[in-house]
């Protein structure tokens, strides 16, 4: 879409070829004697020691996992084992080739990559940051459990056995864990180490990754991020739209120089040549190596490369050369590590799928085996000195392993005495102050953006001196209220980044956006792909870093297109984390109108069923304005949905107006918008304007004054003031355009029957749409409900109106005998 870029006739018509570049597979042949000189015999060893510890704490995790005991402990784990002997050298060589300031994130079967990362932190760390991670992480918890357990000697020695106990803390649900045992095995991270989330979702990390490598590129220059996951993630879509992602042309081509440079981001595959029980050579995928699939991504072809990863030294090569490529900002890559999962996908593997004699030919590689044989040949080290290496980590895993499994040194979370113990760490509450003075990282002048001034002569209110509402043209309305609250961030957070299909030239699909393409340059506003799942799993990645993300999906059904982003990574991993990271992430959308099936669903109930996100929903410009400026302000993650027929409502609900200023509305309050003594309306999204017309004619008609509370937040949400409200009217219902199966007005309604049973003169009502497709826009007003239906609603439910009242809506069939036909 930017004009700055051509798309030239003569250009693309011109006749020729696409080539691709050759891709390596397998070159690495350095000896060992130029390792030896390169790396120093001591790191040499002390890789062969990383991948002995590898296979070790996963040996006991096994042991605990199927009989309950390892050595002289006797504990029965009772988490995941997702194990990955055989991987090793491909851990141990990636997380080599790392900084501190690297940060990694994994799989399911990321233990090794864990462990690998954190004892290179170890090492690479000095003694003052080393010692102020081990001592004072969490207020000293695991420092004191080591204590506890008499652990002595040095800092480094102390340093690791601060990583196996924090690590395996985790995995036994300890208060002592690096995430408070909220994570486990396949969610375990520890970010001082420059270690962030494994994932248990296959791929999933993908996206992850690679949002942290935009906060890295455009906050933190000095690392990179490595998206560790294994060779069935080649068949997740999401995994294809992270690496398109990553490789846009704009951040070459319309970047300016400060930012130019596509991300840092490598894509590490560990090819074990399994999903769980699929094989992808021949059987689940059509790549020979999974390094082809680069082809398909970029010219470049992702300087894709397949490395051996039975053999730590080859992957450290490749891992090494990959980081100073990414630093120029040549990336992004990736990484096909052939390696072997000697083991089942999980305990319950009985390996039926792959012959014995299959696993012999890969036993006989071992990559432990297999360089400790040839550090022994090269006179490395000794023969008894790799016995004597192995039998001291079996001590340091053991003694760790003690430590964690101790209820009296390691405390297990009891839900059970405290009953909100998970629940408090669903969301933070916090929310970030707006720095008093505009950052500098804009084009020009927000008065130099006709937007702006255009906005300065519309008036604040949607009501005139006649008392005729103002069209959109002359009034503040719902798109200008979102837009300055969105401007007023990106003028003064200078993390905030904002993108989506079509934000930038063509201002979002709906105009909230236009006009911030003259005051934000590229990188804090631009177009992405037409990838959903990217789009939401960058924010995610972009936020856990420290940064702030504004992302929107164009029409609420494609939260589809981004389901597991949104709910198992957006919605997750505040819990996950033990309330150590925030997701400060707002995804707009908005409910379609006129456009049919897929494309006007309303999903609030949908996503306020996921927990761990707010859901906000406001109708009215001073709503919209307000309740956005929370959200950006919020450090927990929000859907902020919008409806496409409220773009152009202006405000006349409220005398005022909307404020020119800035200014925030406290999520999870409902707003009381109109007053009445005969019965309560509760609606949510647009229905507060066939409520509030149904309650003129129920007033003007019938003499019943109906109370209108306006919902606009879903999650939090205070009942309180519904409450109140009903202690004086004694009715209420429900109005919204979600389908009403399984909808939050369902929800909603079970609770106020609940806590307000002594004040209702009749049963709690719902009216939502039908639990059918949404028809075409000639039909809409025959499924969302409109004042008509509200007012049959009272006539059947509540007080029968005038002997004349004809029904006007097609809502009186009996829900039962509906549901007998799955509608």
């Amino acid at each position: 879409m930017p004009r700055a870029l051509t798309v030239d006739p003569r250009t693309t018509r011109l006749p020729g070829a696409v080539t691709s570049p050759e891709l390596p597979v397998h070159r690495y042949d350095r000896p060992l004697a130029d390792e030896r000189a390169r790396l120093g015999d001591e790191r040499l060893v002390a890789m062969l020691r990383d991948m002995m510890l590898i296979r070790e704490t996963e040996t006991m995790i096994s042991k605990l996992k199927s009989v309950g005991q390892y050595r002289s402990l006797e504990f029965q784990y009772k988490g995941p084992a997702h194990l990955s002997g055989g991987q090793e050298a491909a851990a141990v060589g990636v997380m080599g080739a790392l900084t501190v300031n690297d940060h990694t994130f994994g799989s399911h079967r990321s233990h090794g990559e864990f462990l690998a990362k954190g004892m290179s932190a170890i090492r690479l760390l000095d003694h003052d940051r080393l010692a102020a991670v081990v001592e004072g992480f969490d207020h000293g918890g695991v420092a004191r459990a080591l204590d506890k357990a008499g652990i002595e000697g040095g800092l480094r020695s102390r340093a690791e056995h601060f990583l196996v106990t924090g690590f395996l803390a985790e995995l036994f649900g300890r208060s002592n864990g690096f995430n408070r045992g909220m994570g486990g095995s396949m969610h375990a991270f520890f970010t001082e180490f420059g270690i962030y989330p494994n994932n248990a979702i296959v791929g999933g990390s993908a996206g992850i990754a690679t949002g942290s490598a935009l906060y890295r590129k455009l906050h933190a220059g000095d690392g990179i991020a490595v998206s560790n996951t294994g060779d069935g993630s080649t068949g997740c879509g999401p995994v294809w739209e992270a690496m398109g992602f990553a490789s846009m042309g704009q951040f070459t081509t319309l970047w300016d120089d400060a930012h130019r440079g596509r991300l840092p981001v490598a894509f590490v595959f560990h090819n074990n040549f399994y999903a769980m029980g699929g094989q992808t050579i021949g059987e689940t995928t059509g790549w020979e190596r999974l390094s082809r699939i680069a082809l398909g991504v970029n010219p470049e072809a992702m300087h894709a490369e397949t490395v051996d990863g039975t053999d730590p030294l080859a992957v450290l090569d490749a891992m090494t050369r990959k980081r100073e490529l990414l630093l120029r900002g040549d990336g992004p890559v990736l990484l096909d590590v052939e390696c072997y999962r000697g083991g089942g996908h999980s305990p319950s593997d009985g390996n039926a799928y792959r012959t014995k004699e299959e696993m012999a030919l890969w036993a006989a590689v071992d990559p432990i085996e297999g360089f400790a044989a040839r550090l022994v040949d090269e006179d490395v080290v000794a023969a008894a000195e790799v016995d004597g290496i192995r039998e001291a980590v079996a001590d340091l895993v053991l003694a760790s392993a003690h430590i964690a499994a101790d209820p009296d040194v390691s405390a297990p979370q009891d839900v059970r005495t405290d009953h909100l113990l998970v629940g408090r760490m669903m969301f933070s509450g916090r929310s970030r102050e707006l720095p008093p003075a505009p950052h500098g990282d804009v084009l020009t002048l927000p008065d130099e953006v006709a937007r702006v001034r255009q906005l300065a002569k519309r008036s604040r209110t949607g009501v005139g001196e006649d008392g005729q509402t103002l069209s959109a043209r002359q009034a503040v309305s719902v798109r200008d209220a979102l837009f300055e609250a969105i401007l007023a961030h990106a003028l003064h957070d200078e993390k905030l980044v904002i993108y989506g299909e079509e934000c930038r030239e063509w201002g979002g699909a709906f105009g909230v956006y236009r006009g911030l393409s003259d005051l934000l340059p590229y990188h804090r506003l631009f177009n992405s792909p037409i990838s959903e799942a990217a789009v939401v799993a960058t924010a995610v990645g972009y936020a856990m870093e420290g940064g702030r993300a504004l992302v929107e999906l164009m029409y609420a059904d494609f939260i589809g297109r981004a389901g597991d982003e949104l709910f198992n990574q957006l919605g997750k991993w505040q819990a996950m984390s033990g309330g150590r990271l925030s997701l400060p992430v707002v995804v707009r959308t908005s409910v379609g109108s006129k456009y049919g099936a897929q494309h006007s669903q309303d999903w609030t109930s949908l996503i306020a069923h996921i927990p761990g996100i707010q859901v906000l929903y406001p109708a009215t410009p001073y709503d919209a304005k307000g309740l956005l400026a929370s959200a950006l302000a919020s450090e927990d993650p929000t859907v902020f949905f919008e409806s496409q027929r409220l773009y152009e409502t202006v405000e006349t609900f409220r005398p005022e107006g909307v404020p020119s200023e800035y200014y925030r509305i406290p999520i999870g309050r409902p707003s009381l918008k109109r007053r009445g003594s005969d019965l309560t309306l509760l609606t949510i999204g647009p229905s507060l304007y066939p409520a509030r017309a149904a309650a003129t004619i129920l007033s003007t008609k019938h003499g019943l004054e109906a109370e209108i509370i306006d919902a606009r937040s879903l999650v939090p949400f205070d009942y309180e003031p519904v409450l109140e409200s009903v202690r004086h009217t004694h009715r209420i219902a429900l109005v919204s355009e979600a389908s009403e199966r399984g909808s939050l007005a369902m929800t909603m309604a079970q609770v106020i029957a609940d806590e307000a049973a002594d004040h209702l003169a009749a049963p709690v009502q719902v009216l939502g749409s039908p639990n059918w497709i949404v028809p075409s826009g000639d039909l809409e007003a025959t499924y969302f409900p409109q004042a008509g239906d509200i007012i049959d609603l009272v006539h059947d439910k509540f007080r029968p109106l005038a002997a004349d009242h004809t029904p006007t809506g097609p809502r009186r069939q009996s829900r039962a005998a509906l549901a007998a036909r799955g509608l």
